[in-house]
């Protein structure tokens, strides 16, 4: 098989899910809670499937950009160096997200029933709206610019622009859903 096929195969498949849908589904149905007899079994199914395919996408992101050509422009200390500071700040958005959040706030548990007590306000969510999307964007610039290749840089624009999509959706669902999570308490109180 040739490098080129096989970065073919690494990339397609299942990266192309959408969990969204599937957790608007879940969220529909609670069809995944019942067959796991637990919300947060299949919260943590769902969470494991994404992660394991984040972990195939970054793989993926990196065998693209060791395949392809170097840019001689961004092939030099000072721009690995911008390329680590950005994914140092990455890794810190990214991991204090997951921190703050939880597995099951990370991973949309809040479309299984599972919400924190009121959306989480501290740090990074104070200084960054949306850090593990902005985190891990940095991350894959970060990864490029160390590459100093030029398929990083584009592909990292490909992921920000899912990322822009994903908000779209996630965003007014997740005000909507603490939204009536306060209507219903102050109904009780």
């Amino acid at each position: 098989m040739s490098s080129s096929a096989a970065g073919h195969d690494c990339c397609g498949g299942f990266g192309n899910i959408d969990f969204r849908k599937v957790a608007r589904w879940e969220q529909r149905t609670r069809k995944l809670s019942r067959a796991f007899g637990s919300p947060y079994l299949a919260c943590y199914f769902l969470g494991s499937s994404i992660l394991l395919l984040n972990v195939l996408r970054s793989h993926c992101f990196t065998q693209a950009m060791v395949s392809q050509p170097k840019m001689e422009g961004l092939d030099n200390h000072t721009t690995y160096f911008l390329g680590l500071v950005l994914l140092g700040g990455g890794v810190v958005f990214v991991l204090s997200s997951f921190f703050a959040l939880g597995f099951t706030g990370t991973f949309l548990g809040d479309y299984f029933g599972i919400l924190k007590e009121a959306r989480v306000t501290t740090f990074p969510f104070n200084v960054l709206d949306n850090p593990m999307y902005w985190g891990s964007t940095a991350n894959y610039l970060g990864w490029a610019l160390m590459h100093a290749s030029p398929t990083g840089l584009l592909l990292t624009v490909l992921v920000a622009l899912v990322y822009v999509v994903a908000l779209l959706y996630e965003e007014p669902f997740t005000a909507e859903i603490y939204r009536q999570k306060a209507a219903r308490l102050h109904k009780r109180s």
